[in-house]
């Protein structure tokens, strides 16, 4: 049985990595590829804002799932030191007693490896299989491949394949400033949203395309409406605009849902409702709407309020929240009598805007015999005393 070992930080892994796999397998004719993610690599330091062990365990799960014969091994992850490759083959040797063993490295390590914690024990139970990035890169390291074979016995050979241009650390730091890597998996980036892990914030066009995706048509352009109001009003009172825009782009992502639907996704999340709510589906898309962008886009909870309340809003409302609410009710495609008022309002004075809002709202349940929800009654109450005392 032919077993390489693919050790490293992988944080996170990426297009570079899976591609190194696939060629490994095919060119080693491996019947296994172990993907062994280590817990605290002995030559650097994890950045910050890393996932745990376990959730780079779920990362690398995802990211290798298509290269054939590969599984991952925790093996190193569940370690609580340092991660050192002659402890690893030397348990993986236990296991597999008859197995050939290839070490996949690249031609950098290859050439400070006699410098590794036990680096003999390594030679004794794998072969090296060394990563060719570019032409000529055998004879650059020659010297340190005729080294390992005179003196340690060592047995070596060469996996060429064309290199991808990726850098963990490029990928982090485009991840920080709300970019999407070509070079990550789609279902990488997902979950590093969902983590919020290296400070990671989602692209606007890829979390429009999952919010878009989650409603009717009809609705879409609403939200188009909501994202640009919104961002336009956090510039204006001085919101957070980044969080602005995620909430507005994912305020109503549950609102296709009819009411069955709705209360499941309330017992899912644990959400209690009053008598109100759970007769109202308009009412619980706000509460479902706030849990499902938590869970699936990882939201904070700044955002998660914003979208949380923008229906009914709420006592002691917070900026970010007046300018979801506001811009939820007087986005482009909203016509109604007075909402240029509102609109101009908002500009003026936004708390004063609320209140209208609120009142204007308050109005239009009750012509249709509709009693107000308690939350938005004691908002505008709240917003009133706001306004006296100022």
């Amino acid at each position: 049985m032919r077993i390489g070992i693919y050790g490293g930080s992988f944080n996170p892994p990426h297009a570079g990595h899976v591609h190194a796999a696939e060629n490994a397998v095919k060119c080693l004719s491996l019947d296994e590829l172990i993907i062994m993610p280590a817990r605290e690599p002995p030559h650097k330091t994890l950045s910050a804002n890393s996932p745990t062990p376990a959730e780079r365990a779920v990362l690398c799960e995802l990211a290798f799932s298509p290269v054939a014969h590969a599984r991952v091994s925790t093996l190193e992850l569940e370690r609580e030191e340092v991660s050192y490759t002659a402890d690893t083959v030397s348990q993986l040797r236990a296991q597999f007693p008859d197995a050939e063993f290839f070490l996949l490295l690249g031609t950098d390590m290859l050439a400070s490896f006699t410098s590794w914690y036990a680096f003999e024990t390594i030679l004794q139970n794998c072969a090296l299989a060394v990563f060719c990035r570019a032409e000529g890169d055998e004879k650059v390291i020659a010297p340190a491949v005729d080294e390992l074979r005179e003196k340690f016995g060592a047995r070596i050979t060469f996996v060429p394949f064309p290199p991808i241009d990726a850098s963990s650390t490029d990928l982090r730091a485009a991840l920080a400033e709300a970019k999407k890597p070509a070079d990550l998996p789609e279902a990488v980036y997902a979950e590093i949203i969902r983590l919020r892990c290296y400070g990671a914030k989602p692209e606007p066009e890829w979390l429009r395309a999952q919010s878009y995706a989650c409603l009717k048509p009809n609705r879409i352009p609403h939200v188009r409406g909501t994202e640009l109001t919104a961002v336009h009003l956090a510039e204006r009172w001085g919101a957070n605009v980044e969080d602005a825009a995620e909430a507005a782009i994912l305020h109503d992502i549950t609102k296709k849902l009819d009411l069955n639907e709705q209360l499941l996704l309330c017992e899912r999340y644990g959400i209690i409702n009053d008598t109100s709510e759970a007769e109202n589906a308009k009412l619980l898309h706000a509460k479902t709407g706030a849990a499902f962008a938590r869970e699936r886009f990882g939201v904070s909870d700044a955002v998660y309020d914003a979208i949380r309340w923008h229906t009914t809003g709420r006592a002691g409302m917070t900026l970010l929240e007046k300018v979801i609410y506001m811009a939820d009710y007087i986005e482009p495609n909203r016509d109604f009598p007075g909402v240029e008022k509102l609109r101009a309002l908002a500009e003026s004075d936004l708390d004063a805007a609320m209140i209208l809002g609120l009142e204007m709202s308050l109005e239009d349940l009750r012509s249709y015999g509709i009693s107000p929800h308690v939350n938005s009654l004691e908002a505008l109450d709240a917003m009133r005393e706001i306004c006296r005392t100022e």
